[in-house]
């Protein structure tokens, strides 16, 4: 056997040992970038502008343009969920969110309303806590592909779980909390219903953009 013949197992290894050390580092650096962009998407609103029928078309009521459009106003937090999960998978996805969570409850006001550990005792919390179930049912789905049915699935059953899990944490609070049915439907109006629709929407945008990302990153890791 020849010297460079000789190189040629060492190189191998020498390259198996350098990936070794290489992915975990990447997966460091996206599992703080993913909790960092958490961090970003609670304090971030845009404004989705659409078309609408009037629910008053069939009056005698003289109608303009701006009757024909709608405005609603979001923050991405969900659809940041399911990027999470959709770009970094379910194990990975949870070690994210655990850390957005911790930051909240013990280091910094990250989210909408502050932070702390009393944030626990907040009507809104269960929404952030549902984030973990969220992501271990959408990453189980995902974990057998992108595909469109796979992508439309784990959307659904994403944003829904972290609806009824808020939905009830919100109730409890506000059964410990002595809150009235005015306080509760207004929460539940505002947090939900109609912001089911636009989440899922956009977390269906939100897991297509993680779907081509998770190739680049498996291209760049070779």
């Amino acid at each position: 056997m020849t010297d460079d013949e000789a190189m040629v197992p060492r190189i191998k290894r020498v390259k198996k040992e350098k990936k070794k050390i290489k992915i975990p580092v990447l997966n460091i650096l996206l599992v703080l970038f993913c909790s960092f962009l958490m961090m970003v998407a609670t304090f971030v609103q845009f404004d989705i502008t659409h078309y609408i029928i009037p629910h008053d078309i069939f009056s005698n009521h003289a109608l303009t343009k701006e009757d024909f459009l709608y405005t609603y106003s979001i923050i991405p937090q969900i659809p940041a969920v399911m990027f999470v999960v959709g770009l970094m998978g379910r194990r990975l996805g949870i070690t994210s969110i655990i850390i957005y969570i911790l930051i909240g409850l013990f280091l910094l006001p990250i989210f909408a309303l502050g932070g702390g550990h009393r944030y626990i005792l907040e009507p809104g919390f269960g929404y952030i806590a549902a984030y973990l179930p969220a992501v271990f049912f959408a990453g189980s789905i995902l974990k057998d592909g992108f595909s469109v049915r796979n992508i439309l699935k784990a959307a659904l059953i994403g944003v829904l779980t972290i609806h009824f899990i808020g939905i009830i944490y919100m109730l409890f609070i506000a059964a410990i909390k002595h809150e009235g049915w005015e306080f509760i439907k207004g929460w539940i109006i505002s947090q939900s219903m109609l912001k089911i629709a636009y989440d899922y929407v956009l977390s269906l945008i939100a897991l297509l953009v993680a779907k081509y990302a998770n190739k680049y990153i498996k291209y760049l890791i070779g």
